[in-house]
């Protein structure tokens, strides 16, 4: 099973140093993009590995915007491995603004601005779909890393059932929860009561600052 989730001619390996230590960097082709899965430690063969299944925003990661807070649940969770001793990060292209992409993402981010749309409405307004994430490649190359359990870094139980009706088993899940600010929080308030997500610091931010403006 596991040798047939990722052909050879799709994966390649190699060490990759990073301020945080040392990853065995996996990078594999599923689905028209190529991925990539940071292992670090001892995972193979292991029961309730720590993961982390993350959705490529280029915003966020790299560019530290705060209408989100992606960019910093990259960077707790590769700390939580790192603390850890092992665990692995699974970070998934094609996943841009839910899957609609860089550009159409954008256009989204025009609409919350300027007409005060939240994170689904700016989207749907356009025609565009709320969520087309597939983890179908999160799965394949957990099958191919012979990952037999894991404990899920992610506030999002759609996720839980995306690994679990492919074949992973999901020991746990761990929540990975950021500190609001004045531009994320009507972001994370329609993720908590429109997508169902987990986000219980969404309550207290409203509490202390009731100024906080919804973008």
């Amino acid at each position: 099973m596991y040798e047939e989730a990722i052909s050879h001619e799709d994966v390649a390996e190699s060490d990759l140093v990073t301020r945080r230590g040392t990853f065995r960097a996996v990078a594999f082709r599923a689905d028209g993009h190529e991925h990539m899965a940071l292992v670090h430690g001892k995972t193979s063969m292991r029961d309730n590995v720590l993961i982390r299944v993350h959705s490529e925003c280029m915003t966020g990661d790299i560019f530290g915007a705060m209408r989100c807070e992606c960019g910093e649940q990259l960077d707790a969770a590769l700390n939580r491995i790192v603390a850890e001793g092992s665990g692995i990060l699974i970070y998934l292209r094609g996943h841009e603004g839910r899957g609609i992409g860089l550009v159409e993402k954008v256009r989204t981010h025009v609409l919350q601005d300027e007409q005060g749309l939240d994170t689904l409405d700016s989207a749907t307004s356009l025609g565009l779909p709320v969520d087309v994430r597939d983890y179908g490649p999160a799965v394949r190359i957990l099958k191919h890393l012979r990952v037999n359990s894991v404990r899920l870094m992610s506030n999002n139980p759609d996720k839980i059932e995306a690994l679990e009706s492919n074949g992973i088993t999901v020991a746990a899940r761990e929540p990975l929860l950021m500190r609001p600010n004045d531009h994320n929080i009507g972001y994370l308030t329609a993720k908590r009561d429109r997508l169902g997500h987990d986000l219980p610091q969404v309550d207290a931010f409203t509490t202390d600052l009731p100024r906080a403006v919804d973008r």
